[in-house]
């Protein structure tokens, strides 16, 4: 099948009425055919990164399982349901991420996860990858498109106030993701480029003061190594020299399955977990990571289509804003492995050893299916 027959494929319950098991349970087939093969693909890497640890990834596997429900469940509800309960759920999530920073369970350092009476501990911060864009896609859809100068700046605020607590916790890797998702809002409401250019001018001249007063020590640290790795070889450069290492030893073809030597003799830290595509990298080589980049791309070309072909402004700008978020997902941690960002904390969507993220990225496929299976017959 070709890509351009791929990617036009339609869901055989949308625009019309629903006529086989696909449309039932509005799931696209082309994209859940994607993330099951990604899914597939992920356990069989994580098995070898996590030294052949079978355990790891039956728990990989129930976390993955619950996943699948939670965007099924997602899918089922039509998008009008997230538009009106974005303001609710955008109040809910501030009131939890300032509990976080009163009462939230601390853990190597950081304070980032919430213990109530009778749940199960649990990070708020995850659940604004999915309410800051809706919430800032509710607001913008409800004012003229493209945006004028005081729609931006309180669209901006709106993703500015829970990135800002969540920097507090201290989470970089989510601040970021949290940030950019709801910053891909605004920009695919069709701010000026002029705008933009002041918004990036702006960023340019602060920054001396974030290194200074904003960034922490260990945040500080992680751009040093970034940028001389070899500064720390045996202790902050670790990491990154033992990961290049692992992506080069690879070479075209790899050293083949459970055959890689920096993880399974222990030289590669956090091996089954943010670092997992060094793996993939060492024991498929270059053509491994071209499959797997190839199988990312797809999805989301897919998702692109979706959004795209939304029916309205708040379907349209949530369903952008959750795409480009995913791609942030794989270009951070694909970067941060091979040396080119500073190491942040994010996974590789799944694919990484996680039962939090894989819920958040699974609930984000499943608004997507919502918005592509409930669109309805345009009559004149």
């Amino acid at each position: 099948m070709a890509l351009k027959d791929l990617l036009d494929t339609p869901s055989s319950g949308s625009l019309d009425r629903p006529r086989n098991l696909w449309s039932m349970l509005h799931l696209d087939p082309v994209l859940m055919v994607l993330i099951l093969v990604l899914v597939c693909a992920g356990l069989f890497v994580l098995y070898s990164g996590a030294d052949r640890n079978i355990d790891v990834v039956k728990a990989q596997g129930v976390r993955l399982a619950v996943a699948f429900v939670v965007m099924l469940v997602f899918a089922q509800l039509d998008p009008a349901v997230f538009r009106r309960w974005a303001p609710w759920l955008y109040g809910v999530g501030i009131v939890a991420l300032a509990a976080v920073l009163v009462v939230g369970v601390g853990a190597k350092g950081a304070q980032r996860w919430l213990a109530l009476p009778g749940l199960p501990r649990f990070q708020p911060s995850e659940l604004m990858k999915l309410v800051v864009p809706m919430m800032a896609a509710w607001y913008l859809s409800r004012h003229y498109i493209p945006p004028r100068l005081p729609q931006v700046a309180v669209g901006l605020a709106i993703v500015l106030v829970p990135m800002v607590m969540i920097i507090e916790q201290p989470d970089l890797g989510t601040s970021l993701l949290v940030g950019m998702a709801g910053i891909f809002v605004v920009f695919f409401a069709g701010i000026s480029w002029k705008l933009i250019s002041a918004c990036l001018a702006m960023v340019s001249v602060s920054a001396p003061l974030m290194w200074f007063f904003v960034m922490r020590d260990y945040q500080k640290q992680r751009v040093l190594t970034l940028l001389d790795p070899q500064s720390d070889p045996l202790g902050a450069g670790w990491n990154i020299i033992q990961s290049k290492t692992a992506i080069g030893s690879g070479g075209l073809e790899g050293k083949g399955w459970l055959l890689g030597t920096q993880s399974h003799l222990e030289f590669l830290p956090e091996s089954h977990t943010d670092f997992i595509v060094a793996v993939l990298a060492e024991e498929f080589g270059f053509v491994g990571m071209m499959l797997l980049l190839t199988l990312y791309l797809l999805i989301i070309l897919r998702c692109l289509y979706i959004a795209v072909t939304a029916q309205d402004s708040f379907s349209r700008l949530v369903a952008g804003a959750l795409t480009m978020t995913f791609f942030i997902y794989v270009f951070v941690n694909i970067g941060m492995v091979s040396g080119l960002l500073p190491v942040v904390g994010v996974p590789l969507p799944l694919v990484s050893y996680g039962g939090t993220s894989s819920v958040t990225l699974m609930a984000a496929f499943g608004v997507l299916m919502s918005i592509h299976t409930h669109r309805r017959m345009i009559t004149a």
